[in-house]
């Protein structure tokens, strides 16, 4: 028999945590003096421990680890919370990677901080244009806010429109409207004058003035070029007189060969 220190040794656990797993259950100990509260282990719980240790490592709750160990859930049921826990890393790890491409993205407009070449903004007019649209509310203008909204927007409105047989008859436009409860995000498709479906048909304006500064490069890291477009506005005497666009020139399937246009309207201060 082993002391609750020697088998916490063993075990490669607290003491406080072998208490938690015998209060809860999951790791009762083979014998507790009924005068001193001590507990005692055998040997062979070392293997219950291990598989305890296993499962938690695996992310799994103790609740769900107590049932597996105790064979209160069948081989399907244990499968379906292992693809479960399968999809919840998959998710963070996907997470993590768009995080680090803002944190790179935002270290490179610390370190080039007013080092942008004003020959990347051109001056423009833009001419009206009529698009197929659906909007949807994100949480703000950050890309980890826009990009899941923005994605499935496009998907199902490319889906009407295939379904009453329309075709978009250039570049996708997205534009943004702030409202109280976060940002209206607008996915347009430039179409013909007589389509109509389910979705709303608009007519973007004319723009006599508009300030463009070309993004290559996944969204998630746009806000380098964002910031620039902004600068590059106030120090020339600008300011913003409508909703920002954007022009997506080419979308392959690898986005870090995307190509898009920042578009501001513009004005004088």
């Amino acid at each position: 028999m082993f002391s609750i220190g020697d088998f916490a040794k063993h075990g490669r656990v607290s003491v406080r945590m072998l208490r938690h797993y015998d209060e809860i259950g999951l790791l009762r100990p083979a014998h507790v003096d009924p005068f001193t509260g001590y507990r005692s282990y055998e040997g062979a719980q070392l293997a219950r421990l291990n598989r305890v240790i296993a499962l938690k490592d695996l992310g799994l709750t103790l609740a769900q680890v107590g049932e597996i160990i105790d064979e209160k859930v069948g081989v399907e049921a244990l499968r379906g919370m292992l693809r479960l826990r399968r999809a919840e890393l998959e998710a963070s790890i996907e997470a993590d990677r768009t995080r680090l491409t803002r944190v790179e993205a935002r270290l490179r407009t610390i370190e080039s901080e007013g080092l942008m070449p004003t020959e990347d903004v051109v001056v423009k007019s833009v001419p009206a244009v009529r698009v197929a649209e659906l909007s949807g509310m994100a949480g703000g203008f950050d890309p980890e806010h826009i990009s899941p909204v923005i994605g499935p927007l496009y998907e199902e409105l490319l889906r009407r429109l295939e379904a009453v047989g329309a075709a978009p008859t250039g570049w996708g436009i997205a534009y943004y409207d702030q409202t109280d409860d976060g940002v209206l995000v607008h996915a347009g498709l430039p179409v013909g004058a007589s389509v109509t479906g389910d979705f709303d048909v608009v007519d973007l304006p004319a723009v006599a003035e508009m300030a463009t500064i070309v993004h290559r490069g996944p969204m998630d890291s746009v806000m380098p070029s964002v910031q620039a477009l902004a600068r590059w506005i106030d120090a020339n005497g600008h300011r913003s007189t409508g909703p920002s666009r954007e022009l997506y020139l080419d979308c392959p399937a690898d986005r870090a060969q995307w190509v898009t246009e920042l578009q501001e309207p513009i004005g004088p201060a």
